[in-house]
């Protein structure tokens, strides 16, 4: 396999934010560049506009992008493969178990979190994951992330609920 044919078959993982192309997601892939003087890697953004026609993904999905044989216009050089993680909704590769957070740099894991409720009691400040609805239930509500966005530009002292600032 030649290298360009290895550079295109690259899946790369990245999360999605508010995007204002038609029929795109604006993905950021975060890497790892060497700093040559402090031999140190840091962290560097790097921003792809995937071809997204079905709009499945939305803002904060982790998802899988692949570069597309030719461009579609300048932007656009990637589709969307899959959603891995919605929103909020993430699982431990590993142990196939769904994370409830981080907590002193360890993940915890919902299950271990329904395990303690059990020997002491629930709180009072616990979500409850079994009776949460799915994402999406409060569109037109709190959640406009499936409206048509634009770039704000300035501040004109209206209301902007659909904007994306600059």
């Amino acid at each position: 396999m030649s290298l360009i044919a290895a550079t295109r078959s690259l899946i790369l993982m990245g999360r999605c934010v508010p995007s204002v192309k038609q029929n795109a997601s604006k993905i950021i892939v975060k890497k790892l560049e060497l700093d040559q003087n402090l031999l140190m890697y840091f962290n560097k953004d790097e921003v792809y506009y995937a071809h997204d026609p079905e709009q499945q993904c939305k803002t904060g999905d982790v998802v899988l992008i692949q570069e597309l044989p030719e461009k579609l216009t300048t932007y656009i050089t990637h589709k969307v493969l899959k959603v891995v993680y919605p929103l909020g909704d993430v699982t431990d590769p590993i142990t196939n178990k769904k994370v409830a957070g981080l907590r002193c740099g360890s993940v915890r894991y919902r299950d271990d979190l329904d395990e303690i409720d059990q020997l002491y009691g629930p709180t009072k400040e616990r979500f409850d994951y079994k009776s949460a609805p799915e994402r999406g239930w409060q569109e037109d509500n709190k959640d406009f992330s499936h409206k048509d966005s634009y770039i704000k530009y300035h501040e004109s002292g209206e209301e902007q609920p659909y904007s994306v600032p600059r």
